[in-house]
C-alpha cells in the first residue's frame, strides 16, 4: 500500500493504480502505462474524451471518469492537508 497520504483508497483505485517500476510509480490507468497526468494533460489541451479514446484504444470511458475522480479527490485531500 502506498505511503503517500494523497493516494486515495476509494473505489476508483480499481481503475487507477500505482505500481513501482511502472512510469516511476506514478498513478496510471490500471493495466496500462497511461498516467493520470497524461490523461489530464490531454483534456486540458482541448482533446475531448472521445478523441482520447480514439487515440488510446486500451482506454474506456470509465477510465477517463476514474482519472477525473482520482484527480478531484487528490486535490481535495491536498487542500485538507495544507489547511491543517
Amino acid at each position: 500500500m502506498p505511503t503517500d497520504p494523497l493516494i486515495m483508497t476509494s473505489q476508483c483505485t480499481t481503475w487507477i493504480t500505482c505500481t513501482p517500476g511502472v512510469r516511476s510509480g506514478k498513478a496510471c490507468v490500471a493495466g496500462t502505462r497511461i498516467t493520470v497526468s497524461d490523461v489530464l494533460d490531454y483534456l486540458a489541451s482541448g482533446m475531448s474524451p472521445a478523441e482520447i479514446l480514439t487515440d488510446f484504444p486500451d482506454l474506456r470511458a470509465e477510465h477517463i471518469q476514474a482519472v477525473l475522480r482520482y484527480a478531484a479527490e487528490r486535490e481535495k485531500r491536498l487542500s485538507e492537508l495544507t489547511a491543517a
